[in-house]
């Protein structure tokens, strides 16, 4: 049976290994696991054709990478020093932080490891784009600065989503305060609704584009807004409480886009995740800008 290698979050690992089964090596937060292939949500990347490789050299380690293919990111797990300069044998590869918004990178990205001194673990295919699935990018100038460091999640959802808004869409942003998500929409040409009883950051609440209601997220209805193109959540609540909440929205509106995230208070809830699985269109991920959270994101089915 094939094999197929997933990497966990950082202090995820329990949480990865509760949603793969056939577990066969398990090398710091990568497990490699018999197919079939699947996509747990507690994951930055998978290995699509992981390998063994002997090497009892530097240099024949590097001169074996590169018969593969150009491009590899490494996954340090152990022999640091010698990974390192096994690394700087191959060719260099361009992981500039992102602008955003901007295209996820095409160029093919393996992705290896040192299981000892003498054996790499390599897989020349892998799911993400970003070295370990750790996408970075640009910091913003301002003013006004965003009022939190949440802008990065919703950047990385985006990025992944391969959509934006664009000026002319509406945008929805439940549980707005302090108002780092308004701010990154706004800042694409979107017109925003921010939703929240806590006030927002004085310089997001004024910009342009910008209409503050000062309700619960949770009190809101579809008729209470109008159409809009896109609905945003980072509200914290319970996930059957915010599963509640975008159904009485797809509901209503079938066509809206949606990213949202799910956040847990104490041990994951997988049963409600699995619950958002099941929504047609539906993706859960654990984003690198996540903390204990996934992101559930929605495109509506033609």
């Amino acid at each position: 049976m094939k094999l197929f290698a997933y990497l966990a979050p950082a202090e995820r690992l329990d949480e990865l290994k509760r949603e793969v089964p056939s577990v066969v090596a398990t090398h710091g937060r990568l497990i490699v696991a018999e197919g079939p292939r699947l996509q747990p949500a507690w994951c930055h990347n998978v290995w699509e054709a992981p390998e063994e490789i002997s090497a009892v050299s530097i240099g024949e380690a590097a001169r074996k990478l590169r018969a593969i293919q150009r491009n590899w990111a490494l996954l340090d797990h152990q022999d640091h020093r010698r990974a390192a300069l096994i690394q700087e044998q191959l060719p260099k590869v361009s992981a500039k932080p992102l602008v955003f918004p901007a295209p996820v990178p095409t160029s093919p990205l393996g992705s290896w490891m040192l299981v000892n001194r003498d054996l790499i673990l390599a897989s020349s295919q892998c799911s993400s784009a970003f070295p370990n699935g750790e996408p970075q990018f640009v910091e913003p100038v301002g003013p006004p600065q965003p009022p939190s460091a949440a802008y990065l999640k919703l950047w990385e959802a985006l990025t992944l989503f391969k959509e934006h808004p664009v000026p002319g869409e509406k945008c929805l942003d439940l549980g707005a305060c302090p108002g780092g998500w308004t701010w990154a929409l706004q800042r694409l040409g979107a017109e925003v609704v921010s939703v929240d009883k806590a006030p927002l950051a004085p310089a997001i609440a004024v910009l342009p584009r910008v209409k503050v209601l000062k309700k619960d997220a949770f009190r809101m209805r579809p008729e209470d807004v109008g159409e809009i193109d896109w609905l945003f959540s980072d509200v914290i609540c319970y996930p059957e409480r915010l599963l509640e909440l975008v159904q009485t929205w797809i509901a209503a509106q079938p066509k809206l886009r949606m990213i949202c995230t799910i956040k847990f208070q104490g041990a994951t809830d997988f049963e409600t995740v699995e619950k958002f699985r099941r929504i047609p269109g539906s993706h859960v991920q654990h984003l690198f800008h996540n903390k204990h959270e996934l992101t559930w994101f929605r495109k509506p089915i033609p």
